[in-house]
């Protein structure tokens, strides 16, 4: 183990002095789970079930749900196995819960002490770890290692300036990377500069997140939206910024005979949103006055959480938001799975590669400022659809060779 490692190592030892209060504030502030805080320090809320156990970690909501298809696919190779999923955003927990594969459960990961880490896996004892994006903490990772636990890291994706970030420490970096038994990148640039950073044999798998099964919606819910909304139009702006809102409602404004679902990224902007539909005179329902939208009523402001399967159920295209925005663009294969066409602003750079695959395949269209409203009255927007669907299916196909390499690690069928 090189100098730099152990002196993370040492200096996380003294976390447990700071956690317990620093863990007080952020419950006071609503950042955590009254009832499931402590998994952050390592004490487990369920119990561990029979048998082998796999561990798979990603940072947030949308690194977790990538997870669900490959888990799917474990899951059918090794009936006897089950499946822990970790993250740390307590968002990710809520929406999970509702998305949950069988035999799988989930808990926060807990901070990279040494103690709360040798405590978590003294309770869930994985036969294999699985690290998902960009997110690995030293301490879990050096632990499952000196417990000979296997460790992967899957669906790898390192942009040139988190690499630029990560190559100030490369040596911990190039301690850590040498720890895994396999490798898998989304694209050959993060391949490049994972190998840059140390690792070793990294092989080009793609990118987990269109072989995600749908999303999940209550059966009874969708039904009753479905019946108060037939005959309607229906389109949606999905996770969205401001940029995307502004041309969403503008959009709105021409197409007068369709409702518009808007969902915030960020559902404490709702107050604001309502207040500016008022002053652009759009008739609106918000979401969690539990109201449903009448006839004349233009745009339904979605605020509440995790019910991204409800939404584009309903619509027959949806305008995937962060593209307008200096963000960066956000997920496109969740409406591509439910049916919806995708629309998307200029700014797409960190689903580069999918968006790219989408539009090669004439299954996702880029608009610039200003062409919402026509590319909503496109007739073949349908058959775009059709079209995003099918690449969904052909990736669901493609995850038996990653699962049975993962499976083999842990000495499983």
């Amino acid at each position: 183990m090189g100098v730099a490692l152990r002196g993370y190592l040492a200096a996380a030892q003294a976390l447990p002095l700071l956690a317990p209060a620093l863990m007080r504030r952020r419950l006071a502030r609503g950042k955590e789970d009254p009832a499931r805080w402590r998994e952050k320090l390592g004490a487990a809320t369920a119990p561990r079930p029979d048998g082998p156990l796999i561990w798979l970690h990603a940072v947030g909501l949308g690194e977790v749900l990538a997870l669900r298809g490959l888990i799917g696919e474990m899951a059918a190779q090794a009936p006897e196995a089950a499946f822990l999923v970790t993250s740390t955003a307590r968002s990710s927990a809520r929406v999970m819960a509702a998305n949950l594969p069988p035999r799988t459960r989930h808990q926060f990961l807990p901070l990279d002490a040494p103690q709360y880490v040798a405590r978590f896996l003294d309770h869930w004892r994985p036969c294999l770890s699985v690290w998902a994006e960009q997110e690995i903490w030293p301490a879990a990772v050096v632990a499952a290692h000196a417990r000979g636990i296997p460790l992967a890291l899957i669906n790898a994706r390192i942009t040139a300036e988190s690499h630029a970030r990560r190559a100030r420490v490369r040596r911990v970096y190039a301690d850590l990377l040498a720890r895994f038994a396999l490798v898998s990148a989304q694209d050959p640039g993060t391949a490049e500069r994972l190998g840059d950073l140390g690792a070793r044999q990294v092989v080009v798998g793609g990118s987990l997140k269109p072989a995600a099964p749908p999303l999940a919606v209550e059966a009874a819910d969708l039904a009753m939206v479905q019946a108060a909304l037939a005959g309607r139009a229906v389109w949606a702006a999905a996770s969205t910024h401001p940029g995307d809102e502004a041309e969403a409602l503008a959009a709105a404004a021409a197409l007068p005979d369709r409702l518009l679902i808007l969902i915030p990224r960020d559902i404490g902007r709702a107050d604001a949103l309502a207040a500016d539909l008022a002053a652009r005179g759009l008739p609106h329902v918000r979401r969690s006055k539990g109201a449903l939208p009448g006839p004349d009523t233009r745009v339904w402001l979605a605020d509440s959480y995790g019910e991204l399967g409800l939404w584009y159920r309903l619509a027959t295209a949806a305008l995937v938001g962060g593209g307008f925005d200096a963000i960066g663009g956000h997920n496109p294969w969740e409406p591509a799975a439910l049916g919806a066409a995708i629309l998307h602003g200029p700014d797409v750079r960190n689903f580069a590669t999918d968006y790219a695959r989408l539009s090669q395949a004439e299954a996702a269209r880029a608009l610039a400022p200003g062409e919402l409203a026509t590319a909503l009255r496109d007739p073949g927007l349908c058959a775009m659809a059709t079209r995003a669907r099918a690449l969904v299916e052909a990736a669901r196909g493609s995850l038996h060779p990653l699962a049975r390499d993962l499976l083999a690690l842990a000495d499983l069928p």
